[in-house]
């Protein structure tokens, strides 16, 4: 006995089902159990994240003050007002813009040396990638604690090292107007140097060597390969690492506060840290809450260029 199949054809105007196409209420069942998946994390960041930040926004827009009992009233964009006015605080943002160019920029290019030397094929290469990291696995109280001693001006050893050489071995590196913020920026680079080295020896890793031997290939110099093939690889992570490494150093407070406390006469203090003095050595809650306020429009503004990169490159 033979069996016959036989196949109906489609009915006119209807749609033949195609394999592995899903209809609209398994998508929505698919979200529904992605949510719940999702929401055990979500719910820590909303609590400990959310909420703390909206309630410091607001509370920019109050006139609360340190003490017991002490009750905040709204009092509008009053904070505001009287920040445009005040020259301590715009001086400090001023610094803060400083630092932050200043060693998101030195770091990029020391981390792009180190990057390219680690990437070499070199004996030892796992040992000198292992010290590479050390900085950035030290806290920073205790790499400012580490750097003041190095600094001193009665006893530390950079002092020692220029007098051994004939140069002034007296200066007071972060006690003087002249030297405090290139000191701390110095510091700041090397506190802050091993992830950038390292986001970019990863980015190094991936580019393609195919690329380099067809460039070698055409005669292209070693320097030719590097601002032709490598350079426009690692555009991406170039643009993720210093967008990142800014909002970081601009948010910066421990290691500055550590090495200076914002002296000597103001030519270090950070927004960061002036914030922290109106606070919590004046009281002074509601109007220093509209400072970080102003910080955080400022690095909203900063998140949204990066993102809009990123989005335009992955389009």
């Amino acid at each position: 006995m033979s069996s016959v199949i036989t196949m109906e054809p489609a009915a006119p105007g209807r749609p033949t089902p195609r394999p592995g196409r899903r209809s609209g209420a398994g998508r929505s069942a698919e979200r529904r159990e992605a949510w719940f998946l999702v929401l055990p994390a979500l719910i820590p960041v909303a609590i400990f994240s959310v909420y703390p930040l909206i309630q410091g926004v607001y509370l920019g827009f109050t006139d609360a003050e340190a003490g017991l009992n002490q009750t905040a009233d709204f009092i509008g964009t009053d904070n505001f007002t009287r920040l445009i006015g005040n020259e301590q605080f715009i001086s400090s943002f001023r610094i803060g813009l400083i630092w932050a160019f200043s060693v998101t920029i030195l770091q990029f290019f020391a981390g792009l040396g180190l990057a390219l030397l680690l990437n070499l094929d070199l004996r030892l290469r796992w040992l000198a990638r292992t010290l590479a990291l050390v900085p950035w696995a030290m806290p920073p109280v205790i790499v400012a604690i580490m750097w003041r001693m190095m600094l001193n001006p009665n006893y530390g050893p950079i002092n020692a090292a220029m007098a051994a050489v004939g140069l002034p071995g007296d200066i007071n590196w972060l006690g003087n107007f002249a030297t405090a913020l290139p000191a701390v920026i110095i510091v700041g680079v090397w506190a802050g140097m091993p992830q950038t080295t390292i986001t970019l020896l990863a980015g190094l890793q991936s580019v393609d060597g195919t690329l380099h031997e067809a460039a070698a290939v055409d005669g292209a110099s070693t320097w030719q390969r590097f601002i032709h093939v490598t350079l426009p690889s690692l555009r991406p992570v170039i643009v993720a690492i210093t967008s990142l490494d800014f909002i970081w150093n601009f948010n910066s407070f421990g290691l500055v506060y550590v090495l200076t406390a914002g002296g000597p006469g103001g030519k270090t203090m950070l927004p960061m840290l002036f914030t922290y003095n109106e606070a919590f050595r004046y009281g002074n809650f509601g109007y220093a809450a509209a400072m970080g306020d102003v910080m955080v429009v400022f690095i909203v503004i900063l998140l949204l260029y990066y993102l809009r990169s990123r989005l335009r490159r992955e389009a």
